[in-house]
């Protein structure tokens, strides 16, 4: 009931003219940014984040997550239309979505995507609902030495749980946290890094990188590769909708299951990526009829959105209940909360109610108006995909730049934006992935600063992250993920060595 009860709170601060139409334009921004090619909703908030500096934060939030829900929304269109993913973890849609749209059931998939796209995020959202009480009971229980085991839990999990290769990760972490000590010591004073350069005093900002890393890398890529844009037109129709909302009960198990998967694996590290594919992969299994799977079924377009989509929702959990991103569009939104002076935590909870249940309102609004919003537009925003990427490229440059631009006022920003650019294009070339570095880059800063504090506290002894149950369980769980591989490997080897034994007797 308490849950209920701040819930509605949060709709009353939602409900306001200026948060209403902020909303419908952060949604129709998010879907244009999802349909074009080379951008998506990691980029498209990194992108427009400056256009919020002016604004509250709560309406800055409620934007910037509405143009995140229509991103997502948008990245269907053109991994259903034109086979291109408008994101990684779109890849599995096009499985089946793309193969529907050739048997001229286009309209068919991309009310299904929609759809089950919705059921996954407010599934998730229904999860951050009844969570969020239960994190504030423990709020005033973090000090230095919990929240740097928070942080170490993040960069441990990270390195165990990740699906990319593990040392690649660690060097991406690795040159996140270098970047990050650039500039000022906040604890001592002293300048690091910084080579007689006055424009690296005030250090690295967040959000030129950010900017950087995933708008000019997604740009060059897109120019490499020379994207040739050949689609299916689509309708949606009531008569179409209808049929497939009324198809929905068949496949229940497969929604739930997706969701499950989906949250689980936004709430850890694994992200959008494994979910839907995990997600695809398991309603593959468990079919009737597995070999229809990547001939146009329709629950390959299901388990992969759903899976998607509650993974991208759940991730912003721990990114407000602990500080700790669950994916790279969450860490972004996570330098811009501490842009706006809020500091992500469990004490946001207590002291920023009305900050935290208006967004976890305008989750459930955006999600149901974005819904209405794609199915109704599919036409405008797919024929957007049908101008040249020529004209598109330079206008997505310069709103980089002037994005760049704006943070602080200064040039230096526009080329250091544009040399991570360079970083990220080369990241992605050689596969080294770009979340664990953001992650680094956005935490860094605080997790030297906690274990500084704790390492001063405690008179230079490390036991002092295991002085308590909470801190000493945090870091324990900590070490154990980051060394999961190895575990997971031994347990392995000892059932195979079992189970010939055991047969034999």
């Amino acid at each position: 009931m308490e849950a209920f009860g701040l819930l509605m709170h949060g709709f009353a601060v939602l409900f306001t003219w200026k948060i209403l139409a902020l909303m419908l334009f952060g949604l129709v921004l998010g879907i244009f940014v999802g349909v074009l090619p080379g951008l998506g909703g990691p980029n498209g908030v990194a992108i427009l984040l400056p256009l919020t500096f002016s604004m509250d934060p709560t309406s800055a939030i409620v934007m910037l997550s509405c143009i995140y829900w229509g991103a997502l929304f948008g990245g269907a269109i053109t991994s259903i239309l034109f086979n291109i993913p408008g994101e990684a973890w779109s890849v599995a849609t096009t499985f089946d979505g793309y193969p529907m749209a050739q048997q001229g059931r286009a309209a068919e998939a991309l009310t299904a995507a929609f759809t089950s796209s919705f059921i996954g995020s407010l599934v998730a959202v229904m999860l951050i609902t009844f969570l969020a009480p239960m994190i504030s009971t423990f709020a005033l229980k973090f000090g230095p030495p919990e929240f740097f085991a928070v942080y170490l839990l993040t960069f441990c999990s990270f390195v165990g749980l990740g699906r990319e290769a593990k040392h690649r990760t660690v060097i991406s972490m690795a040159l996140g946290l270098l970047i990050a000590g650039i500039g000022m010591d906040t604890v001592s004073g002293n300048l690091r890094m910084t080579f007689g350069s006055p424009d690296l005093l005030r250090g690295i900002n967040f959000l030129v990188a950010v900017i950087g890393l995933f708008g000019i890398s997604e740009i060059l890529l897109t120019m490499e590769e020379r994207l040739a844009l050949r689609g299916h037109a689509a309708k949606i129709s009531l008569r179409v909708i209808w049929q497939v909302w009324t198809d929905l009960p068949r496949y229940w198990a497969t929604l739930l299951r997706s969701s499950v998967i989906g949250c689980w694996l936004g709430i850890t590290p694994g992200g959008a990526i494994a979910a839907s594919f995990m997600g695809y992969n398991l309603a593959k299994r468990f079919s009737k009829d597995p070999e229809s799977f990547g001939k146009g079924r329709i629950e390959g377009v299901f388990a992969p959105e759903t899976a998607a989509h509650a993974s991208g929702t759940a991730a912003l959990l721990p990114m407000l209940a602990l500080g700790i991103p669950g994916s790279g569009t969450a860490a972004i939104l996570l330098g811009g909360l501490m842009v706006w002076g809020l500091n992500p935590g469990p004490l946001l909870f207590v002291e920023h109610k009305d900050f935290v249940w208006g967004l976890i309102a305008s989750m459930y609004l955006g999600n149901v108006v974005g819904l209405v919003l794609v199915l109704s537009t599919v036409p405008i925003f797919a024929s957007i995909l049908r101008v040249p990427f020529a004209a598109v490229a330079p206008m997505i440059v310069v709103s980089c730049a002037i994005g760049a631009y704006a943070i602080q006022n200064a040039m230096f920003d526009i080329w250091l934006m544009l040399g991570f650019g360079v970083v990220g294009y080369v990241f992605k070339k050689i596969g080294i992935p770009l979340a664990p570095f953001t992650l680094a880059l956005v935490l860094g800063s605080r997790a030297e600063d906690a274990f500084r504090l704790a390492m001063i506290g405690s008179g230079g002894s490390v036991g002092v992250f295991w002085s308590n149950g909470l801190v000493g369980t945090i870091t324990t769980l900590a070490i154990t993920l980051l060394f999961w591989p190895v575990i997971d490997r031994v347990f392995s080897s000892v059932g195979r060595m079992l189970r010939p034994a055991s047969a034999a007797g």
